[in-house]
C-alpha cells in the first residue's frame, strides 16, 4: 500500500504533502502570478492557425491558376447572339481541353479570338489591380482580347447549304432541325453554299437575325471560316447568375444523321452508255 509522507518543519508541524507536476497545469510565481508560458502557448497556436490558413489560401490560388490554365477560363457574354442559350451578361467556363486534345464536334458552343476583324476596335480600359489578380487567377473573365461565342455547325470538310425547300439548313444534303435557335427566328436569311476548309470551322448564333456569324463576314480574308487555331475552348458550364447556373450541351442529336465529308462530296456514278450495234 502506498504510503504518503508528511515532513515536519522546523517547529514540528507537519508540512502539506508535495503535489505531483502537471505540465499543463497553469504555473505559478512565488507571489502568485501566472507565468507566461500559457500565454506563450496560445499565442504558438494562434500563428500555427494563421500558418494553415495561409498554406490553404496559397494552394486553393496555385490550383485555381492552374486550372486556368490547362483546364477552366471564364468569359462573360456581352451580346444576344446566341439567345435564347446564353443571355447578356452570363458567365461562363470554357473548356480548354477541346479542341486539344479533344476534337470539336458539330453542335459545340465556342470562344474564339477575333484574328479576322469581325468586331469593332476596342476602348482601352483601366482595370483595377484587384481584377487584374482575379484575371490572373481565373477568377473572372479577362477583357483584353476580343473574343466571339458561336455554334459549330460545320466542320472542315462539310458542305453547310443554307437552304433547302423547307428553309432549313443542311449539312453534307442532311437537314438540320434547330431546337436551340431564339424563338422565332429562321435557320438564316441569308443563302450561302460553302465547303469548309482544312483546319476551319463554320459557326453562328443560335440567335440568327442578331448574330454577325461566319454569315456576315465572307468578305473578310478568312471568308468566314474561323481558325481551329484561334478557339480558347468549348462553353462547359454556366456559372453566373445564380438561377441559371448549369451545363451547355451540344445537341448531338440535331447532328447524328450527318454523313461523312467524303461520303457527301463522292460524285454520283454515271449512267452506263448503251453500247452501239
Amino acid at each position: 500500500m502506498a504510503r504518503s509522507f508528511r515532513r515536519k518543519s522546523a517547529s514540528g508541524a507537519e508540512a502539506p504533502a508535495a503535489h505531483p507536476f502537471d505540465p499543463d497545469a497553469p504555473q505559478t510565481s512565488e507571489d502568485g502570478a501566472e507565468r507566461p508560458r500559457a500565454k506563450k502557448e496560445a499565442d504558438r497556436g494562434f500563428g500555427a492557425w494563421l500558418k494553415e490558413i495561409a498554406t490553404i489560401v496559397v494552394i486553393a490560388l496555385v490550383l485555381s491558376f492552374l486550372i486556368k490554365t490547362f483546364l477552366f477560363r471564364a468569359f462573360f457574354i456581352p451580346s444576344g447572339s446566341m439567345e435564347e442559350t446564353l443571355e447578356i451578361d452570363d458567365r461562363i467556363f470554357v473548356n480548354q481541353l477541346v479542341p486539344q486534345p479533344f476534337d470539336l464536334q458539330r453542335g459545340d458552343i465556342v470562344v474564339f479570338r477575333d484574328a479576322e476583324g469581325w468586331l469593332p476596335p476596342q476602348t482601352q480600359t483601366q482595370v483595377s489591380w484587384f481584377k487584374e489578380a482575379l484575371i490572373f487567377i481565373g477568377l473572372a473573365p479577362d477583357e483584353s482580347q476580343q473574343h466571339l461565342v458561336k455554334r459549330v455547325i460545320g466542320l472542315a470538310g462539310d458542305h453547310v447549304i443554307c437552304c433547302d425547300a423547307q428553309g432549313r439548313i443542311t449539312v453534307n444534303g442532311e437537314p438540320l432541325d434547330e431546337p436551340y435557335l431564339f424563338p422565332g427566328a429562321n435557320p438564316s436569311d441569308v443563302p450561302f453554299d460553302v465547303v469548309v476548309p482544312e483546319g476551319k470551322v463554320w459557326v453562328m448564333g443560335d440567335h440568327r437575325n442578331a448574330s454577325a456569324d461566319s454569315r456576315a463576314n465572307r468578305d473578310k480574308p478568312g471568308e468566314g471560316f474561323v481558325s481551329v487555331d484561334e478557339i480558347e475552348g468549348k462553353a462547359a458550364v454556366i456559372a453566373w447568375p445564380l438561377n441559371r447556373i448549369g451545363f451547355l450541351g451540344n445537341h448531338p442529336e440535331v447532328f447524328d444523321g450527318i454523313p461523312e465529308p467524303e461520303a457527301a462530296a463522292r460524285p454520283t456514278p454515271a449512267a452506263p452508255t448503251p453500247s452501239g450495234p
